[in-house]
């Protein structure tokens, strides 16, 4: 489907044509007619195919046909509300808005943790026509009255899936409780998969959505070439060596289940003549997007990372993704190799499976319905690795105890009521209620103290012991 045949309005097809889409993806085709007819809708397809496109150019050009209603004084009020579970989403999201929406008159604005948070407040207050946000930062501003939800005409729930398991849907039910009632606005709920969770949001939040399922028969992209190599554990490091060496590739990121494992990973390949950096949950935020930036911009060739970067993220032409250790949740295998091979291009999927993540292996090919192809490595592709100076090992060992002794100070200030500073909704109460505050044990005897006083039958018994009774 060519988007001209959609009768879009011109400011927004001038921003489809400066991003260079030309035909619409499958996701595209089936969603935007029901969009574009103001029908709710809930879309299910694999991650790369253009979904972040297909409820941006539907909610631009709802917003050009219909008149804006008259701000509330004294608050931001966005029409469109775009919720997203990650601060790198977020941050793609207002990126891909910002290239679309480059035509209209629209004001596009992203807040997320890790960066100033006065100059975000201040953003806000003044007004958005777009608003996308973490929960967590969405709420505070929220509860701050910078921001007032009753004027949104187009909700956008993304990678509603992942809300879940970050444990998000506590804080998410708080914002769509405050919003106008489903009937009088649009919305759409994308995510990679939809799971009996997901669909009660939309029984709860949408109104009468139109549920749209791309290809689910089939878990991976379909030019994903995967493969993998059975591995001891001491010989996982020279023998990726020598797959870098062999496979080439401008852009390669490597998945690491563990952030100690992808910093010492960082080391390691930086050791040996690599330009590598490492993104994990724990890095600045600012450092983390300079991380992305130079990745996407090719300036980084070799990026580390934990699941943080397997969701949502479109990095162009990633040409090969390596599990450096197979994940536990066989939907994050989904997740991670979906980093390559987007928008139709081909990638390369290699999986390093050693005893640990061996006991892994079974509930992934179950869960994509198919055996991954396994190659059996030649002693000429494996790479000596350059090893530490003791210098260097003692530095490391150093680096090391100081992180997990920053961790170890950082939870207890959690665990005395500090908090965690990214918001684990995990250990915060639900909005709208009070703690729990358990209540001192009651006195020994006292009613409620587990040990009732029975009043005693005459003859029942010998008294206890002690002074005579008057």
């Amino acid at each position: 489907m060519d988007f001209a045949s959609l009768d879009l309005p011109e400011p927004v097809m001038q921003g489809i044509r400066e991003a260079g889409f030309v035909t619409a993806t499958p996701i595209q085709e089936a969603a935007l007619p029901l969009a574009l007819k103001g029908k709710d809708v809930a879309g299910q397809s694999q991650t790369g195919t253009g979904k972040t496109a297909a409820f941006l150019i539907a909610a631009f050009t709802k917003l050009l046909r219909t008149p804006a209603p008259p701000p509330p004084p004294g608050a931001g009020a966005p029409r469109v509300l775009v919720i997203a579970p990650t601060r790198e989403l977020v941050v793609q999201i207002e990126a891909d808005a910002r290239l679309l929406g480059r035509f209209t008159p629209f004001r596009i604005l992203a807040v997320y943790g890790g960066i100033d948070y006065a100059k975000q407040r201040d953003e806000l207050a003044a007004g958005c026509d777009v608003l996308v946000g973490t929960p967590g930062r969405l709420i505070d501003y929220l509860k701050q009255r910078v921001w007032a939800p009753k004027r949104v005409e187009v909700l956008v729930i993304d990678e509603a899936d992942r809300m879940f398991d970050m444990g998000f849907i506590a804080d998410l039910r708080f914002i769509l409780r405050r919003l106008p009632p489903p009937e009088r606005r649009q919305s759409f709920l994308f995510s990679a998969t939809l799971s009996f969770r997901v669909l009660e949001l939309t029984w709860e939040f949408m109104n009468n959505p139109t549920q749209i399922t791309i290809m689910p028969q089939q878990k991976t992209a379909e030019r994903v070439e995967q493969s993998l190599f059975h591995i001891g554990r001491e010989e996982k490091f020279p023998l990726l060596l020598g797959l870098l060496r062999r496979e080439g590739g401008d852009r390669i990121l490597i998945f690491s289940n563990t952030r100690e494992e992808a910093r010492r990973l960082e080391d390691r390949l930086a050791r040996n003549g690599y330009e590598t950096r490492a993104l994990t949950g724990d890095v600045d935020q600012k450092k983390r997007l300079k991380i992305l930036n130079d990745f996407k911009g090719g300036r980084l060739p070799v990026l580390v990372a934990t699941d943080v970067a397997s969701r949502g993220l479109h990095i162009e032409a990633v040409s090969h993704v390596v599990n450096w250790d197979l994940p536990q949740d066989a939907e994050d295998y989904v997740h991670r190799i979906g980093r390559t091979a987007r928008m139709g291009a081909g990638g390369k999927a290699i999986s390093l499976v050693d005893e640990a993540s061996a006991l892994n292996l079974e509930a992934i090919e179950k869960f994509i319905g198919q055996k991954i192809a396994v190659e059996w490595a030649d002693d000429d592709l494996f790479v000596p690795e350059i090893r530490p100076t003791a210098e260097e090992r003692r530095r490391y060992a150093e680096e090391k105890r100081a992180r997990l002794a920053a961790r170890d100070r950082f939870g207890e200030r959690g665990r005395r009521g500090g908090g965690h500073p990214h918001g684990r909704p995990s250990e915060r109460p639900r909005h709208g209620h009070t703690p729990a505050v358990a209540p001192p044990p009651p006195a020994e005897g006292a009613p409620g103290s587990g040990r009732r006083r029975r009043r005693r039958r005459r003859g029942s018994g010998p008294r206890p012991e002690g002074p005579a009774q008057p």
